[in-house]
């Protein structure tokens, strides 16, 4: 077989790329915020779920997550930083390629 004709190799982000944290990342892409209820409504993820890949996503600079109190409440938002909508904007482009060189 040819060289040439070897598949493309493709560098996914892996941090993005887990489920969970892919429907996070898509979420936050469309709205400015959003706090944690929002998201545990929007995903089904348990507390503890959401807040261990925030945590992930955070450690990468995907995303900024600002806590404080709303009254006497705890309050966190959270929101994509520039480096993770540019991350996740090359997911996309690079999913999109990667599927559409498919045959159908």
């Amino acid at each position: 077989m040819p060289r040439d004709s070897e598949p493309r190799r493709v560098e996914i982000d892996r941090v993005i790329h887990e489920p969970a944290r892919l429907l996070l990342v898509a979420h936050l892409y469309v709205v400015e915020s959003a706090d944690y209820v929002f998201l545990m409504q929007n995903t089904d993820f348990t507390w503890g779920n959401l807040s261990s890949h925030l945590s992930k996503l955070e450690e990468a600079g995907y995303v900024e997550i600002v806590k404080d109190f709303v009254g006497r409440k705890p309050h966190t938002m959270v929101k994509l930083t520039a480096a993770g909508r540019r991350a996740f904007d090359t997911y996309r482009r690079q999913m999109k390629g990667l599927l559409a060189d498919l045959p159908e």
